[in-house]
Formats: structure tokens, sequence, C-alpha cells
């Protein structure tokens, strides 16, 4: 039997979403794939805040982000140049 998560696609797909983030070459796309992985690494930290998780994932949420807003950070840089 299949049990379904009740959790949204984002909670449960950080980590993609955040490769397809940084990954991304594609110039067009690349703010909304930056969006979409914060949102899902926000939604997640809030979630594992609140639990009894793995520590170790929320090193990784806290470096994910961390990377994402950094890359967020030199692409606005970039534009502005």
């Amino acid at each position: 039997m299949k049990t379904e998560s009740h959790l949204p696609p984002k909670c449960t797909e950080w980590k993609g979403l955040y490769r397809a983030a940084i990954l991304e070459t594609n110039k067009n796309v690349i703010r909304q794939r930056l969006t979409q992985a914060e949102e899902a690494v926000l939604a997640r930290g809030r979630e594992v805040f609140y639990s009894a998780s793995d520590h170790e994932e929320k090193e990784a949420l806290e470096d994910a982000l961390y990377a994402l807003r950094a890359l967020r950070t030199a692409l606005e840089h970039n534009e502005a140049a």
C-alpha cells in the first residue's frame, strides 16, 4: 500500500530544486529557479525547526540557502556592471 505525503512537493524536493538552481545556465530562467529553490529550502527549514530532525539536514539547509543567496547577489552585481 502506497502512502501519499501531505507535504507540498517543494518541501520534499528541496534538494532537487536547489541543484537545478545552482546548475542552471539559462539566464532567462535562473531567477525563477532561484526563487523556487529558496522557497523550498525555507519551507523545509520550517518543518525541521519544529521536529527532532537530523542535525545534518539542518546544516545542509543553511548551506543551501547561503549558496542560493550568494548566487542571487552575484547575478545582481553582474547585471549592474
